[in-house]
């Protein structure tokens, strides 16, 4: 496998967008009870980052049939380095009281127009 920095390179020089965001998956180690107890101030964290575009996407997942919650969560953070969104992700109160643990990996966008994703989700 290529080094990433390596890999960002070609994909930039091929005119792909090279943009990198951050994308963090958040699971539950808590009871259910402590992850809702959390998310109030979960939230407040998500839309103080979001005030700071520092946020660029945030929300809830589903279970793999798609029709249950499961107490998960993605956040995709824009940041200058892989430690500043590992910073962002540690200090969310959801991991620093314990209701969820966290994966993180960098994310190269090189193809798509977010405006087109969101524009069918923004007439329901």
């Amino acid at each position: 496998m290529p080094k990433w920095t390596d890999y960002a390179k070609e994909a930039r020089d091929r005119g792909s967008l090279a943009a990198e965001l951050y994308m963090a998956v958040s699971t539950p180690v808590a009871p259910p009870e402590t992850v809702k107890e959390i998310l109030p101030r979960h939230l407040a964290y998500q839309l103080k980052l979001q005030g700071e575009h520092k946020l660029a996407f945030a929300g809830p997942l589903s279970d793999d049939t798609g029709e249950n919650m499961m107490g998960a969560g993605m956040m995709i953070y824009s940041a200058a380095s892989l430690d500043e969104a590992r910073a962002l992700a540690d200090a969310d109160p959801m991991h620093v009281e314990g209701g969820r643990s966290y994966t993180i990996r960098r994310w190269l966008i090189n193809e798509g127009h977010i405006p087109d994703i969101l524009k069918p989700l923004m007439e329901n």
